[in-house]
């Protein structure tokens, strides 16, 4: 008897096995489920049946990887060894079966789920347009471990195989064709015979294309091998990251071999698995997991969006809602500030939609709307305008004459505090912050802002709602700066501090990237904007008795506002900053932690007050909103790991030598 495994053998002989991992909405290869398997493929390896067809009970879903829980389980890389050459030899029983082997994969299929249908002899994919096939291991700070470095160079080619690994990105059905990964296309309707047609059909295996096998001798090998080393060299650091490189080392040692490869695999994973990146990757992985169950389920549906203010950031969200499937009205005072809105959700359509038919329909659920006609049958209505309290209050006086019984109104305000907002509404507990951050197509967290009375349910409503447009909700109290500008200000301010002692513009930033920042904070402010940067710091600056920076006010008014004006503190040219040559000046031996540490002590701050009550979250937010080193596990996380005490005698001592801002939080004692 088995629990998440279920057989039968048909007439003509071909056994169906099913994974249906119990009590589960997924399938995970949990230790148990991998016992299980292991005792089913014992009688069939004297005995085998006529063909093995291998599929998924759960809808629209195959295998969703390993239980990435036990990975925490792990203590020693011994052990980490141990456990996945046993997942290997098991996977090289299915593939050395005596009889033709096909896996039907019937939605999304990562990680080891992947690896499970290389190890069959043919495999079978519904057709769609959903991204569904691939090896995110990478993005955990591993490689795939069950065989797959080997298998997917062997089915595909190093081509097609490595990228596949290295970026860690699914792909859909369509392009697994194209590559090799899968070997037909069907349909929910005429999988079972196409799977059968496949056991019958005794075509040979696939194999990697010709050239690609010529690649992968010796005597190539190490001129590919830089050529991938180039490609991710520009994405990661090994320092930070070594997953990547440790694959490209294991394909340039092994070249797909299966006399070696399968053992050299096991050692590389086992030696990753206990490392501090891949520790923190898999945090994170269970942080977004974290962010995403906030909120109960509520009946209240949001269809249609209208959203007021077609700026950059209202364009943007209104397009984006768009392509996640709300029908979508976008107001302004006249159609000349909405078109160029509508010419950049083109742009975003285009780039995401590829097919016409699904183009088209995504672009009629977004109308420009000048009079607000679509304010009196949205279920959401989203403020966008600029940052003014008497403008947004009048707005909207005129928006509640309009909306339905029921709706709600949310501002994507970044600094005025909703309590101040609120005060012209009749139902002002129903009233929310959902602030979006920019470019809202590439940052996934929405910062779902409440007062202390704020009803549940529109929080509900909020949470669901940024779910369902694909972000991350990181719910937070109404305080100035929020969570994400407020931790990103001081970083910002001490950049600027450091420019003013004559430190490069660019060691600035060569600094914060080199603790892991996906950007320095010179190039973050001329990317937001200096006119953005400066409102912030003017926003939190009253609130916190902090200066502004004069060098900031100065360039502002002189028309310097960064990527948007073409010049900031770099000249900008297509989209991408000009960053003068090192030239040999100062750069201060405690650099890193001047930048850092502020963010960090404004995160403890932030948990004290109770702007986040929850520490995990707050990491979380940290990561996802200001792109905190990802494998640091967050600024909390870091400062646990580097020791409370060790971090607050690096801030007392910035604070006698540089001044009262690095003064510690007097939250740290509660932490």
């Amino acid at each position: 008897m088995t629990q998440h495994w279920k057989t039968e053998t048909d007439d003509a002989g071909i056994a169906w096995l099913c994974i249906d991992m119990a009590d589960a909405r997924a399938n995970v290869l949990s230790s148990e489920v991998l016992i299980e398997l292991n005792g089913i493929l014992e009688p069939w390896e004297s005995n085998p049946p006529r063909g093995l067809v291998v599929y998924s009970g759960k809808p629209g879903s195959f295998v969703m990887g390993a239980d990435i829980k036990e990975f925490v389980e792990i203590d020693t890389a011994e052990r980490a060894y141990e456990l996945v050459r046993q997942g290997q030899q098991l996977f090289d029983r299915i593939e050395a079966l005596r009889c033709p082997t096909v896996v039907a994969i019937n939605g999304v299929c990562l990680g080891g789920g992947l690896e499970l249908a290389m190890a069959c002899d043919y495999r079978l994919a519904l057709a769609g347009d959903e991204r569904i096939l691939g090896l995110p291991e990478v993005k955990l700070g591993l490689h795939p471990g069950f065989g797959g470095t080997v298998r997917a160079v062997r089915i595909c080619g190093v081509r097609a195989g490595m990228p596949l690994m290295l970026t860690g990105n699914p792909v859909t059905a369509s392009k697994a064709l194209r590559m090799g990964l899968v070997d037909r296309l069907t349909s929910e309707d005429n999988w079972r015979k196409a799977a059968t047609d496949l056991i019958e059909s005794a075509r040979p295996k696939r194999r990697a294309p010709l050239l690609d096998r010529l690649l992968s001798l010796g005597i190539a090998r190490p001129l590919v091998r830089n050529m991938l080393l180039k490609q991710v060299r520009n994405k990661a650091r090994k320092d930070h990251y070594p997953s990547p490189y440790a694959m490209i080392d294991l394909w340039a040692a092994h070249g797909g071999s299966e006399k070696t490869g399968y053992e050299a695999e096991a050692r590389s994973f086992a030696d990753l698995v206990c490392t501090s990146t891949s520790r923190n990757l898999v945090r994170v992985f269970f942080l977004q997991s974290k962010l995403k169950g906030q909120g109960k389920k509520t009946d209240k549906k949001i269809r249609h969006v209208h959203v007021v203010g077609a700026g950059v950031m209202g364009g943007d969200i209104a397009a984006w809602c768009a392509l996640r499937g709300h029908t979508v009205t976008l107001q302004d005072r006249e159609q000349k500030y909405i078109d160029p809105a509508m010419a950049r959700a083109q742009k975003l359509f285009s780039k995401r939609v590829r097919n016409d038919a699904k183009r088209a329909e995504t672009e009629q659920r977004l109308r420009a709307d000048v009079n607000g006609d679509g304010v009196r049958e949205a279920d959401l209505v989203i403020e966008a305008i600029f940052e003014n309290l008497e403008a947004k209050q009048a707005l909207y006086k005129a928006l509640e004459q309009e909306m339905k019984p029921g709706a709600l109104l949310a501002s994507n305000t970044s600094s005025i505090r909703l309590e101040d907002l609120r005060t012209v509404l009749r139902e002002p507990r129903r009233f929310i912050g959902l602030h979006f951050f920019n470019p809202v197509a590439m940052l996934p967290l929405v910062e779902v802002i409440r007062c202390e009375d704020t009803e549940q349910e529109a929080l509900d409503i909020g949470f669901a709602f940024t779910k369902g447009i694909g972000k991350l909700p990181l719910e937070c109290a109404s305080s100035p700066g929020f969570v994400v500008n407020r931790i990103l200000a001081p970083y910002m301010a001490e950049a600027m501090h450091l420019a003013e002692e004559g430190v490069p513009l660019a060691e600035i930033d060569r600094a914060a990237e080199a603790f892991g920042m996906p950007m320095g904070p010179v190039e973050l402010v001329d990317s937001v904007g200096l006119d953005v940067a400066l409102h912030v710091s003017k926003v939190l600056g009253a609130a916190m008795n902090r200066p502004v920076p004069e060098r900031l006010a100065k360039m502002v008014d002189d028309g310097l506002l960064g990527r948007k004006s073409g010049q900031g503190f770099y000249g900008w040219e297509d989209g991408k900053a000009v960053k003068p040559a090192a030239d040999g000046g100062p750069v201060p031996a405690d650099i890193e932690d001047r930048l850092i540490l502020p963010m960090v002590n404004e995160a403890v701050a932030c948990l004290g007050e109770g702007v986040v009550t929850d520490a995990d979250l707050l990491d979380a937010g940290v990561i996802f909103g200001t792109g905190f080193a990802p494998f640091r596990g967050g600024p909390l996380n870091y400062a646990r790991e580097r020791g409370h005490e060790a971090v607050l005698a690096v801030l007392r001592s910035l604070a006698a030598n540089k001044g009262d801002r690095f003064v510690p939080s007097s939250a740290w004692s509660a932490l």
